[in-house]
């Protein structure tokens, strides 16, 4: 069965819960989701009263994932979900959005069994398993403690990188991993957690991560298994799977390790040199899924098929659709060699001849319906004599304006003379 789905929770999620997550994949038909686990923070407190004799599993509001107990003046770190709680002991929880407790985790694994969506985990993306940088011990922590989570939620695998060579031969960096991997399978079996680890290809010349190294790590430390990231294979070999034989080739490497089940990430890819720049949605890289899809047509293979694109969602329906495709151009071809045996010659069935009757005659046609005559049109009344138009009065001459009278001018005033002046003044026309 092959099964398809995002790494992590997807883009168009209107919740950013697991549980949203888990059911927004349900509902765009995909059956296979990727927890991220990328944050691994541990806060400290003292066990209560309350929490004496039970397990960190029965702790409500917030996932332990260690125990530290002093016994003979040594510090002991437990990380196992049997273990009752004693006096004095500190209790290592996680710092993670995954979920709020083990109680919640186990709810969220029911729903994901019930909606038949198969759930893997993805531990933090940096990890020194080499111990170049003094981080090996962090690391295996990291990939027990998702180990923790992944057994509650009841998922199949639990993926981590490998980290750098360093300065290390690759023959020598590939010993420290083996012994490291072997050592958290040991501390797997005694907590008894049921996931596998997943080793990831990596797509960088400098990260221990080539199919023949996750090949050889997964052939000495048992239950560790290879995980496919096409795209990072691709990009460290320059380019390599572009043929269905490709693909065919590096399922026939993996398929004695992979213990029957095959778990593989896929997204387009920009790569130069050998070395992986960015991972591109699928239809944009060189990386093409087509020849991927022809090849598991061949073979029925157990796989789930992560989408790591930046679509997410998108590209994992995207890789669901051209399956199906590619499975509906296979079966509309006519076979080659026929399955059945050829069927034998049907015998002839001897005709009954049925005597011909004459058709009957068909009735006389009707003569067709007269067309009603137009009734007459009505006559227009005569038409009214009009009435002579009244004639306008004659217009009035208009009055003329009155000239204005000139207005009189004012004397000029004279002088004023006295009395005797005027006596003296003799009469006008007497000189």
């Amino acid at each position: 069965m092959i099964r398809f789905g995002p790494s992590g929770i997807p883009l168009s999620c209107k919740g950013r819960t697991l549980r949203d997550g888990i059911e927004d994949v349900h509902n765009l038909g995909l059956t296979a989701m990727e927890v991220q686990l990328v944050r691994v923070n541990l806060n400290e407190r003292f066990a209560s009263e309350e929490e004496i004799g039970h397990t960190i599993r029965d702790v409500a509001g917030e996932i332990v994932v260690r125990i530290s107990r002093q016994q003979d003046r040594r510090v002991t770190f437990i990380s196992d979900l049997a273990t009752p709680i004693e006096r004095g002991d500190v209790l290592h929880s996680l710092a993670s959005g995954v979920a709020r407790d083990y109680i919640e985790l186990a709810g969220l694994g029911q729903i994901a069994r019930e909606l038949d969506i198969e759930l893997s985990l993805h531990a933090p993306y940096y990890m020194d398993f080499a111990d170049v940088d003094g981080l090996a011990l962090k690391s295996m922590d990291s990939v027990v403690w998702g180990g923790l989570i992944a057994d509650v939620l009841q998922a199949r695998v639990v993926v981590t990188h490998l980290g750098r060579y360093g300065e290390l031969e690759p023959a020598a960096a590939l010993e420290r991993v083996r012994a490291n991997l072997a050592a958290v399978r040991e501390r797997y079996r005694a907590a008894k957690l049921s996931p596998l680890v997943g080793i990831e290809a990596s797509g960088l010349q400098e990260v221990i991560g080539s199919l023949d190294e996750l090949l050889w790590v997964s052939k000495a430390v048992k239950g560790v298994v290879p995980v496919l990231n096409f795209a990072h294979l691709h990009a460290r070999e320059g380019g390599l799977l572009r043929r269905p034989e490709d693909f065919e080739a590096v399922f026939e490497k993996v398929e004695k390790v992979s213990e029957g089940h095959f778990h593989a990430h896929f997204s387009g890819v920009e790569h130069s040199g050998g070395n992986e720049i960015r991972y591109t949605p699928i239809k944009k890289g060189d990386l093409r899924f087509e020849p991927l899809a022809e090849a598991l047509l061949e073979d029925a293979r157990d796989l789930t098929l992560i989408s790591s694109s930046p679509l997410l969602e998108h590209d994992a329906m995207y890789m669901r659709v051209i399956q199906d495709r590619v499975v509906a151009k296979k079966l509309g071809k006519p076979l080659a060699d026929s399955i059945l045996p050829p069927a034998p010659p049907a015998k002839a069935i001897p005709l009954i001849k049925v005597p011909v009757q004459a058709p009957p005659r068909r009735p006389p046609k009707r003569p067709a319906a007269k067309k009603p005559k137009a009734r007459p049109k009505p006559k227009k009344a005569p038409a009214r004599k009009k009435k002579p138009a009244r004639k306008r009065p004659p217009k009035r001459a208009a009055r003329k304006k009155p000239k204005p009278r000139p207005r009189a001018k004012p004397k000029k005033a004279g002088r004023k003379r006295s009395k005797a002046k005027r006596a003296n003044r003799p009469a006008r026309g007497k000189r």
